[in-house]
């Protein structure tokens, strides 16, 4: 009788990402959204959900984070854009681009944290349209505000 070998290796399984707050927002839609915070964008509440809001823990107002979200209004199956929505430039890759419609719409957003609320951060300026799912927060590291 022969053995067949097993191995303990465990396959990683599909991707899955759990939300840990909402951005709630004056901007609605994606065509009123600036392309960047830096270009006007409003400041707006990240609303983090009772499960993560231990996470929180280190924050402080004045501090700057980036915003992880899920950009839930992309179309994923677009793999070429003009950049900056502006015809005159020529298709390019989407991961040569900042585009929210890609495979993985993820979204990064250097923000400031204005004000902490309990389970709420006043985050800004911030580009995201409301309702966009937060998926983490990463403090901003390595860099001196005074430099």
């Amino acid at each position: 009788m022969t053995t067949k070998k097993i191995s303990s290796k465990k396959r990683a399984g599909p991707a899955q990402l759990r939300p840990i707050g909402t951005i709630r927002s004056t901007l609605r839609t994606r065509k009123g959204a600036p392309k960047q915070g830096s270009e006007g964008a409003p400041d707006a509440w990240l609303e983090v959900k009772k499960f993560a809001t231990p996470a929180l823990d280190g924050l402080v107002a004045g501090g700057d984070i980036i915003v992880v979200t899920w950009l839930h209004r992309a179309r994923r199956s677009v793999l070429k854009v003009h950049p900056r929505s502006d015809p005159r430039r020529p298709l390019t890759g989407v991961f040569a681009t900042r585009s929210p419609d890609r495979p993985n719409p993820l979204g990064l957003h250097r923000v400031t944290i204005r004000k902490i609320d309990g389970k709420r951060l006043l985050i800004g300026p911030i580009e995201a349209i409301d309702e966009t799912p937060v998926v983490d927060i990463k403090p901003v590291i390595g860099e001196s505000k005074d430099s």
